[in-house]
């Protein structure tokens, strides 16, 4: 079964704590986040002249508040990142592919993503709704992330609309997946593992089963701009943390598998990749399993 959520610490102090560390850092971090915006909102005059500036705008908006995020909660907090496989290149453009359990998983992958000079240049599969939502939703606008209703009929166009302008400007990406399609729970699981039945695949135990469309679009889309695959696995300890409990600080370790995979040893064609992808899943799960019975992600 998945990780149960990250329980509340019973000490009242420990709580205390955690409040007077989380209210303050909310606050600054929400303050510049508005700041990011106007700049963003300022660099459309940029556009018309040169969609290079206005990338390069953005990009930079982007690093300094995600950077801030990552620095805030290793002042306040003395986050570890626990990296386990493959040493990844700096710079290099690649499509990441990570299981979801919580927003926090987000953090993780950002303060990865600044060590390897990418972190102004992640772009994300996210619901379309957050395009609408002040501050992260209206800044992912800016940045060219894709912004999917989960219907793939109405995607499939706005994908490869913004895949044309990626690969037409050059844009340097981490391409980030989250192929289960949504944040694991028991019930959801049962629900995959109803599905995997009826599909003939193994059932899973700590994540999943990935939705397959969003990623091969995603290497067919970029195949000729990306180098490779990052496979990541995010484990935690204890229990799953919410965002509010990373802010706070209950739970300032988390663990990471990576492995690099060239891009030119993937399938070609659609359903070779919708295969790997699910083998590389059935794979994941092993290892986090692996991971909760160790304490360590080998």
């Amino acid at each position: 079964m998945p990780l149960p959520p990250l329980e509340e610490p019973r000490e009242l102090a420990t709580r205390a704590a955690g409040l007077a560390k989380a209210v303050p850092a909310t606050g600054y971090l929400f303050g510049t986040l508005m700041v990011g915006n106007l700049v963003q909102t300022a660099s459309l005059a940029a556009l018309p002249f040169s969609r290079r500036l206005f990338r390069r705008i953005n990009r930079q908006a982007a690093d300094t508040w995600w950077g801030q995020c990552v620095s805030v909660a290793d002042l306040l907090h003395g986050t570890d990142l626990v990296l386990y496989g493959d040493e990844l290149p700096v710079a290099e453009n690649a499509i990441v592919i990570a299981n979801h359990q919580q927003m926090p998983d987000i953090t993780w992958l950002m303060k990865l993503a600044r060590s390897k000079q990418r972190l102004g240049d992640l772009k994300w599969f996210v619901k379309d709704e957050l395009k609408w939502v002040p501050g992260v939703g209206w800044g992912m606008v800016f940045l060219d992330c894709l912004f999917v209703k989960r219907d793939w009929a109405r995607d499939e166009s706005t994908i490869a609309a913004t895949f044309d302008r990626i690969l037409q400007d050059d844009v340097p990406l981490w391409l980030i997946l989250f192929p289960e399609g949504t944040r694991i729970t028991p019930d959801k699981l049962r629900e995959s593992n109803a599905y995997a039945e009826r599909s003939g695949l193994p059932p899973t135990e700590h994540l999943l089963q990935p939705r397959t469309s969003g990623f091969v679009a995603s290497v067919q889309g970029l195949r000729r701009h990306v180098s490779a695959i990052y496979d990541m696995t995010i484990g935690y300890e204890v229990g799953v943390p919410t965002l509010w409990q990373y802010v706070k600080g209950y739970n300032p370790r988390a663990h990471l598998h990576v492995e690099r995979m060239p891009v030119e040893e993937l399938p070609e064609d659609g359903e070779g990749l919708a295969a790997w992808l699910q083998q590389r899943f059935a794979a994941k799960d092993e290892r986090l399993g692996r991971f909760y019975e160790t304490g360590k992600m080998a």
